[in-house]
């Protein structure tokens, strides 16, 4: 395709749904240096209705019609190459994955540990925990015998959970160092909070204010009113993994004296508030 373009050495590629069906191929191009831009659905909708074709629809009829909107319309967006922050979202998806195998097979270990132990095992279990549990245990029977392999298999996996979050943390802080990002100057904020934030927020200036960024990330209570009385309670919705992320900023700057955080909720507390409201 490409040896194809070369004909035209100024060109850029105008893809229908960029973000979506056609993100793959987006990112190929970009890659390459190609110039994108990204086309409409309804756009292209709009001039097979208004063509000869009666709204007809093919593969040569869609790039048509993509062309018309690129070069005779106007109404298109140019795409920018994945940064650093694209690849933050996929360590943080990881990440997420990763911590429910981890969860997965601690709690399958804290279940045989259970049956293994008299009075059973601690809810805090981690691999050198379980281990040092473990070696107390002399099994008897084909039973034991099964749940105590089991359980060692189980602490073999917990620690490569371990040590796979472990590089993916890594990963995250080299990468949030590179995008230049100041966010971990911020009390409360390391390098796998400030991950979170910067994929799940993406380009920043899409937000023309702080309130608008704070609706988007269902931080911004809402408000009920009725006869004359009204007052707030939390937002449920928004994007909840970027709600919780400045949620864990917010609990941890509570609990550090010297924070914006911790300030602003004792002010609220001195106004009467309780730490809920506050």
């Amino acid at each position: 395709m490409l040896d194809w373009a070369c004909q035209w050495p100024q060109r850029r590629w105008a893809v229908e749904n960029a973000r979506g069906l056609g993100h793959h191929l987006t990112s190929w191009l970009l890659a390459r240096g190609e110039q994108v831009v990204d086309v409409a659905p309804s756009a292209t909708a709009r001039v097979r209705q208004l063509s000869r074709g009666a709204g007809r629809k093919n593969d040569r009829i869609d790039a048509a019609a993509a062309a018309c909107v690129a070069a005779v319309q106007g109404n298109t967006r140019p795409v920018k190459p994945e940064t650093s922050t694209d690849a933050l979202a996929l360590l943080d998806e990881r990440r997420s994955n990763l911590a429910q195998a981890r969860v997965r097979a601690v709690n399958q270990l804290h279940a045989l540990l259970r049956a293994l132990l008299p009075g059973g095992a601690p809810r805090e279990l981690s691999a050198a925990k379980a281990e040092q549990l473990l070696k107390t245990v002399v099994p008897v029977g084909p039973a034991e015998t099964t749940r105590h392999a089991l359980a060692t298999d189980l602490i073999t996996e917990v620690r490569t959970w371990d040590a796979k979050l472990k590089d993916n943390a890594k990963a995250m802080a080299a990468l949030v160092t590179e995008s230049g990002s100041r966010l971990t100057d911020t009390p409360g904020i390391a390098a796998i909070t400030a991950a979170s934030l910067l994929d799940q927020t993406g380009n920043p200036t899409r937000f023309p204010t702080a309130s608008s960024f704070a609706q988007y990330a269902g931080t911004a209570p809402i408000e009920i009113a009725s006869a004359g009385r009204a007052h707030h309670r939390l937002s449920r919705r928004g994007d909840r993994q970027l709600n919780a992320a400045l949620h864990t900023v917010a609990i941890t700057q509570i609990r550090m004296p010297g924070t914006q955080g911790h300030a602003y909720f004792q002010a609220k507390i001195a106004e009467g508030k309780t730490p809920r409201e506050a």
